[in-house]
């Protein structure tokens, strides 16, 4: 159900992993602009200004979802949701989730807005300027720093998901979660070579292995308290159980098998305003629905138990 806009107009289409070696590669994102608090750019923060596009199901999209919950900017950062299952063109919005800002149908139709000869793929998420009408940002890393940085006045000044002191740390381990854990996963679902995957795999659970002993030396990846660094890796242990572990074949352990690992998950699932950005309907549907090469019944499995999201009296010892 993947595709891409050339020169606007679009078409159907998998990333094409032969010419390296079947190994999947991410493509960049192609919006980079910023909204700051001090008008130093050309996108000044204001309320009500910008709209956040999201898929729940979407790991890079729900790290924006989730700093815009901690940072209490409902108000400030409207916000629509598409629909859970990719159409033939895409992430797309209907009449239970309508595109709030601007009436599309489909996402799409919000890049080539902006830029009519747009070539490239259409991801989410996507920050939209309703004041001008073009994209801000694609790019869920620099939108998480604008939600946490730019928007101090309209939200909870009081949350600092990248505190200045940690900065250098977050950064360091940012890029570590990212290359071996974010997109690990998308490197062993996607792989078309054996090759490939292997390789991708035992990335993966080395650095599972290595994050399991950093926990059990503290409570969070950097510092006393959760930051961006420690919702960037939630994003993906929180589909791991459901959905990378069978649908992309990374299954040498759950998150549950890892003590450290599952005592955090949990931690964090049950920080205010988080679990309701957690939609694991969504997740399952997109992903074994949306990917037909690797599911080809597109049958969405009814488990498994998830022991992060029971009630506090329900779940197991930690």
């Amino acid at each position: 159900m993947s595709g891409y806009l050339e020169n606007g107009q679009w078409h159907e289409g998998w990333y094409d992993t032969q010419a390296t070696q079947g190994e999947f590669v991410r493509t960049e994102s192609a919006f980079r602009n910023w909204v700051t608090a001090d008008g130093s750019s050309s996108f000044l923060a204001e309320p009500a200004r910008y709209h956040l596009y999201v898929s729940l199901a979407c790991p890079w999209a729900h790290r924006t979802l989730i700093a815009r919950a901690l940072k209490r900017l409902d108000g400030a950062v409207p916000l629509s949701i598409v629909e859970p299952v990719m159409s033939d063109q895409g992430w797309a919005f209907s009449s239970a989730l309508p595109d709030r800002a601007n009436g599309f149908s489909h996402l799409h139709q919000l890049y080539t807005a902006t830029r009519p000869n747009y070539t490239g793929r259409v991801l989410v998420p996507v920050l939209w300027d309703t004041k001008t009408g073009v994209i801000v940002s694609n790019e869920s890393a620099e939108i998480v720093r604008m939600l946490n940085q730019a928007f101090g006045a309209y939200g909870d000044a009081g949350v600092d998901l990248y505190p200045a002191p940690l900065r250098g740390e977050i950064d360091r381990v940012n890029q570590f979660i990212y290359d071996d854990v974010n997109n690990g996963v998308y490197r062993c679902g996607f792989a078309s070579s054996q090759a490939a995957y292997e390789r991708a795999f035992v990335r993966l659970f080395d650095a599972l292995d290595r994050i399991e002993l950093m926990l059990a030396d503290g409570p969070y990846l950097v510092g006393a308290s959760a930051t961006e660094a420690d919702w960037r890796l939630f994003t993906t242990l929180v589909r791991f159980d459901a959905v990378y572990y069978s649908h992309f074949k990374c299954n040498r352990n759950r998150i549950e098998d890892f003590p450290h690992l599952a005592r955090y998950l949990r931690k964090l699932y049950l920080v205010a305003n988080v679990a309701p950005t957690v939609n694991i309907a969504h997740i399952k549907r997109h992903y074994f629905m949306s990917h037909p090469h690797i599911n080809p019944s597109r049958i969405v499995p009814l488990g498994p138990r998830l022991d992060f999201c029971k009630p506090a009296d329900q779940a197991g010892p930690r």
